[in-house]
């Protein structure tokens, strides 16, 4: 039985759940008992704004996973159109929810923005109803010589909802694109994104996702690096409490000479909630010359809190330099001290250390509008003015 025809059945063993190794931390079959209703047509039309209000004057907005606004007439360098009969390449076995993403969309099949000049756009994907659940995918084309930056948000307006996205990005050659994600789901949604990244001789993909988790939350990039003076840099910040559960999952494979992948990643996790990172950069035979560094650090600040990390390289080629690090650990506790003698209280030193601790990530973000917004985003989920 596919996964498709599971869900269509109501049998959801098909799920992903702990059995998965990849899916072991982040189970979904133990936790969605029924599928809940699909999301309903939301017939008001969501006014511009989103977390990146102010920066693009071009958005895209699919609420509940059907395309709901869009500025009107294209521009010179951002183009707009739809594909009703996508196909469906994903293996369930190997990526089980974009599989059921590319299945499920609804009509439009697909939404995609396709960026002929440089330029920047925005994508909001909106859940707004209570205890349902939608499909949507999406997709980037970035022409080649172009330079493009996407902000992309997650808003959750309902709750207990099941959000699946499948977005599919296409860097043509010599393309840059700049990616900067705000997942804001709701406390007891079920949110899994799955980004496909294709890259040509000689692309640029920058990425940044910083999210406060759900109940469940899964935030997967797979990128077919071709090596050929390609560069990527994926980056991550999770900053969960309560019971939120953020799991940001990567793959990079290398297939050719001459790749270049940076990868950092941060977290700070306190009350029961719980973070995972799971990294694998793969270098393929023959993609020699590939320059690949991968680092994940986490602060636990309660002991209820949770993180599990797996970084991964898997080499299979000579003369390359690839390197990972991993680090889990508490808030220095001399530093603290430190802060108090300058008269700063506790709660207050606590968030200003953690906020310097995620700062490095914040700081890589090379649009500056974006930066700063990123910025008081980590200002405001550890409670402290920006």
């Amino acid at each position: 039985m596919t996964l498709a025809t599971a869900l269509k059945t109501g049998d959801l063993t098909q799920l992903p759940s702990r059995r998965d190794e990849d899916w072991r931390w982040t189970d979904l079959r133990g936790l969605v008992r029924t599928l809940p209703p699909i999301s309903p047509v939301f017939f008001d039309t969501i006014q511009p704004g989103g977390p990146f209000k102010g920066l693009t004057e071009t958005e895209l907005v699919i609420a509940n996973g059907r395309h709901n606004w869009w500025p009107g007439e294209d521009t010179e360098t951002v183009e707009f159109f739809e594909h009703d009969e996508p196909d469906n390449p994903y293996d369930p076995a190997d990526l089980p929810m974009a599989a059921l993403a590319a299945d499920r969309a609804i009509e439009p099949r697909a939404s995609i923005i396709k960026f002929t000049g440089d330029d920047t756009a925005s994508v909001r994907f909106v859940s707004a109803t209570d205890a349902t659940s939608h499909h949507a995918r999406f997709g980037v084309v970035v022409e080649a010589g172009v330079s493009a930056v996407l902000f992309e948000s997650h808003e959750g307006r309902g709750d207990r909802y099941l959000a699946n996205t499948l977005i599919e990005i296409f860097l043509e050659d010599g393309a840059k694109l700049e990616r900067i994600v705000v997942a804001d789901d709701a406390a007891e949604a079920f949110a899994v994104t799955t980004a496909i990244v294709n890259l040509a001789p000689g692309a640029t993909f920058n990425q940044t996702v910083l999210t406060a988790g759900a109940r469940r939350q899964r935030i997967e990039t797979r990128v077919n690096h071709p090596g050929a003076h390609a560069n990527v840099r994926l980056d991550g910040v999770y900053v969960l409490a309560d019971q939120r559960h953020a799991d940001q999952t990567t793959v990079v494979t290398h297939g050719g000479v001459d790749g270049i992948t940076s990868q950092l990643t941060k977290g700070v996790v306190d009350d029961q909630a719980r973070g995972v990172f799971q990294g694998r950069i793969v270098v393929q035979p023959g993609a020699d010359q590939t320059d690949a560094r991968m680092g994940h650090h986490a602060l636990i600040l309660s002991d209820k809190a949770e993180v599990d990390a797996k970084p991964e390289l898997l080499i299979f080629a000579d003369d390359v330099a690839c390197a990972h690090g991993n680090t889990i650990g508490a808030l220095d506790d001399e530093q603290i001290f430190y802060a108090r003698q300058r008269g700063i209280p506790e709660i207050e030193a606590r968030a200003m250390l953690t906020q310097a601790f995620l700062g490095e990530v914040v700081e890589r973000i090379e649009h500056e509008g974006a930066r700063a917004i990123a910025a008081a985003w980590v200002a405001r989920k550890l409670g402290r003015a920006e």
